[in-house]
């Protein structure tokens, strides 16, 4: 199964909104996207705004062929947007306005009451549901339970880790996806993945999406975006390509 490859551009907004005006402008790193290879274009609009924006989110549908997914905190506001917009997809993630970036996964388990109107609304709307959780067993039961057909396994504690504790957490989530998959969801994971270690998430067959932004639009600076992508491409390729054979030894 092919790796798909979401493109995370909010922080080409982020950039645009230090200075104010237009540029530089997330609908051109959307198209940029595209056609270097993007499978989706994934965008959070947070409460404060801090980066996309509620227009930035009308252009982006009109302006891109590839889906979007919307990236979004359970709330009512929120809930209303996603219900209007129609995107291809909205994940439901945690969300605190004085953290820098999603710090953590959601409590699927703790906020089933909460989320469960939300995902029924939003999958009778047309919008694939996914809930973004860390790599544990309790969580992955319970977005079963919600009736979400997708999760995102969050990445950051494997891509911070150092020493040993890299093993433990990729171990963390090789067990988690597999879980995932015998629970009938579909697993996607993300959050501080780079060039340097992307290649042993992509190399689970069990995952069929990476979303990636950060560490995109930064090595744009260097090497422009489209070649950003393209090489995250390519790797996340490779390691599909090398990890075949391995399985079917």
């Amino acid at each position: 199964m092919m790796l798909r490859l979401g493109v995370n551009i909010d922080h080409v907004a982020t950039i645009r909104n230090a200075r104010g005006g237009l540029h530089p402008d997330p609908v051109r790193a959307a198209i940029v996207a595209a056609e270097a290879g993007a499978d989706g274009i994934t965008v959070h609009l947070r409460e404060d705004r801090r980066h996309i924006t509620d227009p930035d989110l009308a252009r982006l549908a009109a302006a891109t062929r590839l889906p979007i997914n919307l990236e979004m905190a359970a709330t009512d506001e929120m809930l209303a947007i996603a219900l209007a917009a129609k995107p291809h997809a909205a994940c439901i993630v945690p969300e605190r306005r004085a953290e820098r970036t999603t710090e953590g996964g959601l409590d699927a388990a703790g906020l089933h009451n909460t989320l469960a109107p939300i995902v029924r609304q939003l999958r009778a709307n047309g919008s694939r549901v996914s809930l973004f959780i860390a790599p544990d067993a309790d969580q992955l039961h319970a977005a079963a339970a919600l009736g979400a057909p997708v999760v995102e396994l969050h990445t950051g504690p494997y891509a911070h880790a150092s020493g040993e504790q890299v093993a433990v957490e990729l171990q963390r989530l090789h067990t988690a996806a597999a879980l995932g998959v015998s629970l009938g969801l579909e697993i996607h994971a993300g959050h501080g993945l780079t060039f340097d270690n992307v290649a042993p998430v992509a190399a689970m067959p069990e995952l069929a999406e990476l979303n990636i932004g950060h560490f995109l639009i930064g090595e744009a600076v260097f090497i422009g975006l489209a070649q950003a992508i393209r090489q995250m491409r390519a790797l996340m390729d490779e390691a599909r390509c090398i990890a075949r054979p391995e399985r079917g030894a």
